[in-house]
């Protein structure tokens, strides 16, 4: 069975948005984008809730053929471009974009069904109320989550609606030098 794999910003104070979903605290740099790279070599889906792909899908397919754009941008762009895209949305019902499953019923069994299919991991970025759908019916197996240090003391809560309580394994950990700390746990 396939894997779904969350990949997550965070303060320290567990909140990935601010009140207004800003997100103007996260830190990124060229060692993070490096770790991210390898998460998606190891993906050839990459699922979103609506807002994120929509974010994502107004940047990187063109993203580069950008002036100046970055080894980052070029290898994501690659990437992005070329993965099965599956897109969580009640209001995008019905809408057919390339390369794109929107899902707006049955979240549960589609997810299931799409993990029983042969392929490579599928990779979550952001998305956190899609997120937090799939962590309510256990559908995340990894959570890479980049623990930033900011205390943000109100905004959108990482973790939200789990049903039960889910025992996890810290696979990895790695510190960078802009005081951001990348934790890697699977379900124990």
């Amino acid at each position: 069975m396939r894997k779904l794999v969350s990949f997550m910003h965070v303060s320290l104070d567990g909140f990935v948005g601010g009140p207004q979903g800003e997100m103007d605290w996260i830190i990124v740099n060229e060692d993070m984008f490096s770790l991210a790279g390898e998460q998606t070599d190891r993906s050839d889906t990459a699922l979103y809730g609506r807002l994120t792909y929509q974010m994502m899908n107004s940047y990187w397919p063109t993203a580069a053929d950008k002036p100046n754009a970055s080894k980052h941008d070029k290898q994501h762009s690659e990437w992005y471009n070329k993965v099965a895209k599956v897109v969580l949305s009640k209001t995008m019902k019905g809408t057919t974009l390339h390369n794109t499953t929107v899902i707006s019923d049955n979240i549960t069994s589609e997810i299931t069904r799409l993990k029983e299919m042969p392929g490579k991991e599928i990779v979550i970025f952001g998305s956190p109320s899609a997120s937090h759908s799939l962590m309510a019916d256990d559908l995340i197996d990894d959570f890479w989550l980049f623990i930033n240090p900011v205390l943000l003391g109100q905004g959108i809560p990482l973790f939200k609606g789990l049903k039960n309580r889910k025992k996890l394994k810290l696979v990895t950990s790695q510190t960078f030098a802009s005081g951001v700390v990348c934790v890697h746990y699977e379900r124990g």
